[in-house]
């Protein structure tokens, strides 16, 4: 098929790629020249393990083409994917901006009938406000054909993107036509084992079920790190707690990891997003709410614990960090923990080095858009030893397999003083208590040196 994505931004590039991987004839469209000269290049402007690869063969088999002509773009296909940023809004709502700019595009520019299909994650009745916008122009325009708005919700892992999006374990097309709904299942076919793994229903369902399942997974998320609290208090372990729940077939073992909290391009956006549709709607969700002011407790907690041990006095220290993203397998900072904590050191007195195998550079680009102290007191590390030398405390932010698999004798002879506040709970309690390092982690007892 002759398929358009018009965004190259995470969702549009991994989906762009991967259908033309499936043999279809895609072209990515762009505002960015400079993305796109990059991609053209072969270059991904993400880090995403797998994609390049599959860039750089699809180029070559003419299967992928990268442009700013977003006019050719429409022209060019029979499926249009709106694939633009939904930001949040300064009241928690989805910034909409992007998506009707393209549907105002493609309304003014299409010559022939199209389905349009939006795969940015949106609120309910955006494919309705998408199809007003796209009528109106053609119909400005007094043309005669009719182009079709669908929904299809992503449910990319960063980090896992280009599997999830090649074998996916369902496929979500929200649409109220029956020749766009074999149109989409067809596009999907060879994506899948089973018929059963596309789920019809209609655009404002699909929709919502973007929102439903990251913020089903934020409050997981959240749960357990409120549970990890009370584990802190009362000296239980809440790895225990994880297992004795996550076996429970109606529960099952996923999301259920206590740490310093979530952050990414989904998971905040969409939580406050959801709670605001439902604010607007008249409704009092008081779950919804809660998942955001449970997560931002959770990192102000963390930075608490730090700060209590030295006495409420940072001024001085000098604190390492590792880990940047907002998880491993992936570059991306956005709504990252790691510059909560970074934020609140720095703005407390401390100085401080970090390390990231993958975010260094992204890291390094963002510097200026913070405040001075955080500027002036920042230091990028060449490795997670050089982070630590002569610092007062480690900081554990990202489970990078790489720091799980670090010398801990090493670990206790750099650090100026034998201590690890560890946010994702990556090392064994036995095995720090065997180094001699007081190591206070995320519902678990606390370990200190001389036991």
């Amino acid at each position: 098929m002759k398929i358009s994505i018009l965004g190259t931004g995470y969702v549009g590039l991994v989906t762009g790629v991967c259908f033309a991987e499936h043999g279809n004839h895609v072209i990515c469209a762009d505002v960015d020249a400079n993305k796109i000269t990059s991609l053209k290049n072969g270059t991904s402007p993400i880090y995403e393990p797998g994609l390049e690869p599959l860039i750089e063969k699809n180029l070559k088999s003419e299967h992928l083409l990268f442009t700013t002509d977003l006019k050719q773009s429409v022209e060019l296909s029979e499926i249009i994917f709106i694939a633009v940023g939904t930001p949040s809004d300064h009241d928690g709502s989805a910034d909409l901006r992007y998506v009707l700019e393209v549907a105002s595009f493609i309304g003014a520019t299409a010559a022939t009938s199209k389905i349009v299909v939006v795969k940015s994650t949106v609120p309910v009745g955006t494919c309705k406000k998408v199809k007003e916008v796209i009528n109106s122009k053609l119909a400005e325009r007094a043309c005669n054909f009719a182009i079709d708005v669908c929904s299809n919700p992503e449910f990319l892992r960063e980090g896992s993107a280009v599997s999830d999006c090649l074998k996916p374990t369902r496929v979500v097309i929200g649409t109220d036509t029956q020749e766009s709904a074999q149109k989409l299942k067809s596009l999907y076919s060879t994506f899948i084992e089973s018929d059963a793994q596309i789920i019809m229903m209609d655009p404002a369902s699909s929709e919502l079920t973007k929102y439903a399942a990251n913020t089903m997974l934020a409050a997981r998320i959240s749960f357990m790190n409120e549970l990890s609290q009370i584990c802190d208090k009362m000296g239980a372990n809440i790895e225990h707690i994880r297992k004795g729940i996550g076996t429970d077939p109606r529960i099952g073992p996923h999301f259920l990891n206590a740490g310093i909290g979530y952050g990414g391009s989904c998971f905040p956006k969409d939580v406050r997003a959801l709670s605001r549709s439902g604010r607007d709607a008249g409704l009092n969700l008081r779950l919804l709410s809660s998942i955001a002011e449970a997560n931002n407790q959770q990192k102000e907690n963390f930075f608490i614990r730090i700060k209590a041990h030295f006495s409420e006095n940072l001024m001085g220290t000098q604190i390492a960090i590792w880990g940047l993203s907002f998880k491993p397998g992936t570059d991306d900072l956005r709504e990252a923990p790691s510059l909560d904590l970074i934020l609140a050191l720095t703005r407390s007195g401390a100085t401080v080095r970090v390390y990231d195998p993958i975010s260094g550079e992204k890291f390094q680009s963002l510097l200026k858009s913070f405040p001075d102290h955080f500027q002036k007191n920042v230091q990028l590390a060449e490795s997670p030893y050089h982070a630590i030398e002569g610092a007062d405390a480690l900081c554990i932010v990202t489970e990078w397999p790489e720091f799980k698999n670090t010398d801990i004798s090493k670990i206790r002879s750099l650090l100026k003083q034998p201590l690890i506040f560890d946010g994702r709970n990556i090392f064994e309690l036995g095995k720090v208590r065997n180094a001699g390092i007081e190591y206070h982690s995320v519902g678990r007892p606390t370990i200190f040196r001389n036991q």
